[in-house]
């Protein structure tokens, strides 16, 4: 019998993990260090400012730069403290009534430039991440601490409003330190233009070196870290001009490391010997989102998305199913809810709507939408029902989902254009509300607290203004009881209510197996982030190449 495309994909990238990949694979090699890996990326960040970081580019590398006070367990716990690990805190008190938590900070920490972590250094940064002077997407999930004290140079007190099942993760995961002896005397306003956005200086395993704008951001090991240098000498980020150039580099072999394959890749990486993949499940997600809110004019409510019949009647049009299949194989799902299936408590408890042509149209009809001229494109009071659907020029997928959606639409009467932007421009837009719909990915946070950033009312990074008191209440429930069966009820009933107010198509959900090289033995990947590891992967010392010998002089 001959096997479908999907079964085949599946079948080689089961078969390549297994043959690639296999556990205990690598000499033991404890205690070497040396070599360079170079990661190719289709997009540059804006920034290295840990709080104003978006997209992966920059949470790979901020990630290693930067240390929080504690580190989450492999297992992504977030209630209490249980499985936290210290990181710039050496150890933590709890105040017998759990309203404040007291951090001892580790008196060999020290910043890059070689000054000492403090105190003060703890309060500067919860004062920048909750900022009213500073656009920032983090900003929502630290609502539940009401401050930060300095007891003395090395201890900070954190001091919470109400006691929560996630204290201790609020106060840890969501922050990374920043040196207030470099940034207290710039104002809140001018830290984004900084600049130590371009040169930062932070704690971790690495060290920044150097940003050659548009071509590449190198790392180096801190030799001088209290925690061990980094195994590696360097990690250059290389930058490309678009997810096919990025390919091309891995592929000849000037660079090691490709987040994110496509599908068409995998037998590529298969016949290339000096590849290997590793199986990557990420915590993200993928939507169509609508502006509830006139673009132009965000006091008035959008014309078109504004209108629960509109939003319902846009979800029953797609297929969601065909279009996981058509673009990503094997390697998609569809995504249920704002939410990755591995964080959802149970995706049995809430219902979906139906993919249904002809309902889609009778809401249309209801709401007013018809076609009155017979151009093809539904109207209404002289408007039709016609819209840009924004894309960020690096995500070669969203811009065939957007493709796809746009043909689906058309046989409903709807108008949708793709509208490619370089990603910057991109993130403006959706950061401003200047958009219609758009095609975005989200990464949430382990414990699902970043539902309140994304899809709370108040959250600062609620693109497209969903305003739902009921959700509010059901997710404020869900994060705040103390019983877990509780819990659950309230996810199930948060997640029904936001699927059936459409504030957004959900999409997928990607399987995303990266490439490396073989030479490297790396840790296993955690799932909020391939990178967290990253200080501990090493070259193999017999199969090392040119670059991984020059150490830490002259880079290549």
């Amino acid at each position: 019998m001959r096997l479908s495309r999907t079964r085949w994909l599946a079948g080689l990238l089961s078969l390549t993990l297994l043959a690639c990949d296999p556990p205990g694979e690598g000499p033991k090699a404890d205690g070497d260090t040396g070599g360079t890996m170079i990661v190719t990326v289709p997009a540059e960040p804006s920034t290295l400012f840990p709080p104003l970081m978006s997209g992966t580019q920059g949470a790979a590398i901020v990630g290693v730069i930067f240390d929080r006070l504690a580190e989450i367990g492999d297992g992504l716990e977030t209630y209490g403290d249980r499985g936290f690990q210290p990181r710039l805190a050496k150890r933590w008190n709890w105040s017998t009534d759990s309203l404040s938590i007291a951090f001892s900070l580790d008196s060999l920490a020290r910043w890059h430039d070689g000054q000492p972590v403090t105190a003060a250094d703890v309060r500067y940064t919860f004062r920048v991440y909750t900022s009213d002077s500073l656009v920032l997407e983090q900003k929502s999930l630290l609502d539940n601490i009401d401050s930060v004290s300095v007891r003395d140079t090395r201890t900070a007190v954190f001091w919470f409003k109400r006691r929560m099942p996630r204290q201790f993760y609020d106060a840890t995961y969501h922050m990374y330190l920043l040196p207030a002896h470099l940034l207290d005397t710039i104002p809140m306003a001018k830290l984004e233009s900084a600049a130590f956005g371009r040169n930062p200086i932070g704690t971790g395993r690495f060290r920044f070196a150097r940003w050659e704008p548009g071509q590449r951001i190198e790392i180096i090991a801190d030799t001088a870290n209290k925690r061990g240098r980094a195994k590696l000498d360097r990690v250059i980020w290389s930058i490309a001009p678009d997810f096919g150039a990025s390919t091309v580099k891995l592929f000849a072999g000037e660079a090691d490391f490709l987040e994110q394959l496509r599908p068409e890749n995998l037998a590529q990486v298969a016949r290339t010997p000096s590849l290997r993949l590793i199986d990557n499940r990420a915590l993200s997600y993928g939507y169509l989102g609508f502006n509830l809110r006139d673009s132009k004019d965000q006091t008035r409510p959008n014309p078109m998305f504004a209108d629960l019949r509109v939003r319902r009647a846009m979800h029953m049009a797609v297929d969601r199913e065909r279009l996981v299949r058509n673009v990503f194989d094997s390697l998609g799902m569809v995504a249920l809810a704002p939410a990755p299936r591995a964080l959802i408590p149970d995706t049995a408890a809430f219902k979906q709507l139906p993919y249904d042509v002809a309902t889609a149209r009778a809401l249309l009809d209801s709401a007013g939408w018809r076609d009155s001229d017979n151009d093809g494109v539904r109207d209404r009071n002289g408007l039709p029902l016609a819209f840009n659907i924004l894309i960020p020029s690096s995500s070669a997928s969203r811009q065939r989902y957007a493709v796809l959606l746009q043909e689906q639409y058309r046989a409903i009467g709807v108008k949708a254009t793709p509208q490619v932007l370089e990603n910057n421009a991109w993130s403006d837009a959706v950061d401003n509300h200047a958009f219609d719909a758009y095609l975005g990915a989200w990464q949430p946070s382990p414990g699902l607290v970043g539902l309140t950033q994304t899809w709370a009312s108040r959250g600062s990074s609620n693109a497209g203004r969903y305003d739902s008191p009921v959700f509010d209440a059901l997710l404020d429930s869900a994060l705040t009881t103390f019983d877990p069966t509780a819990s659950r009820r309230y996810w199930a009933r948060a997640f029904q209510q936001i699927d059936d107010d459409v504030p957004a198509v959900w999409l997928y959900e990607q399987r995303s197996p990266v490439a490396i090289h073989r030479r490297f033995i790396t840790a296993p990947l955690r799932a909020d982030g391939w990178f967290v590891g990253l200080a501990d992967w090493r070259v193999d010392p017999a199969q090392r190449i040119d670059r991984d010998r020059i150490g830490l002089g002259t880079p290549p």
